[in-house]
């Protein structure tokens, strides 16, 4: 049986597109390139409170059966996420939280600094990355037409240059390194 991944964005109606590529580049780094990663289908999040309330609540008996759950929100609104792992293990699942500066969509970004029109300091620091980088960013270099808006092909690119991603998203390579320990203890 493959080894099972739950990712639980904070909404799945874009961040799925961006998310599901990085965590398969990463499991296969790890050796785990036929990890099944799954974007959380059902229910439909709204928001970090939203999410936190269903890993905490029916989340754990619909999804238990997978080895590994991962929860990637915004790193402008979350808080408190060791609090969030050490509860989830202490009802039986393993939950790796990593939140992205400042938004999942300076992931993407990563790949293409030499792009865009502020430093990468600057990116990760703005309160408006989504609205006032991300969607002029994916007007111009996206594809409407695709599912995502060309979110995933966008990653996907910029997954060929995996560790430079990570060398500017110190918070990814933090998650990389969390996840090397974990499977090493077999899990």
């Amino acid at each position: 049986m493959s080894f099972q991944v739950l990712v639980i964005p904070e909404d799945q109606t874009y961040n799925g597109y961006i998310l599901k590529p990085i965590v398969e580049r990463m499991l296969a780094e790890l050796d785990k390139p036929n990890a099944r990663v799954t974007i959380l289908p059902n229910p439909k999040l709204n928001g970090y409170p939203h999410a936190v309330s269903a890993i905490r609540g029916d989340l754990i008996d619909r999804y238990r059966h997978f080895h590994l759950w991962l929860f990637l929100p915004d790193g402008d609104r979350a808080s408190d996420l060791g609090f969030l792992e050490s509860e989830l293990a202490g009802r039986g699942v393993h939950l790796l939280c990593c939140a992205a500066v400042p938004e999942v969509e300076a992931w993407l970004l990563a790949g293409y600094r030499d792009r865009l029109s502020l430093s990468w300091g600057d990116v990760r620091q703005h309160r408006r990355l989504k609205e006032d980088i991300f969607e002029p960013f994916l007007a111009q270099f996206g594809d409407s037409r695709s599912p995502g808006g060309g979110r995933e092909r966008l990653v996907r690119e910029a997954l060929a240059n995996y560790r430079g991603l990570l060398s500017v998203c110190p918070e990814l390579a933090d998650l990389e390194g969390r996840l090397r320990t974990l499977l090493a203890r077999g899990t």
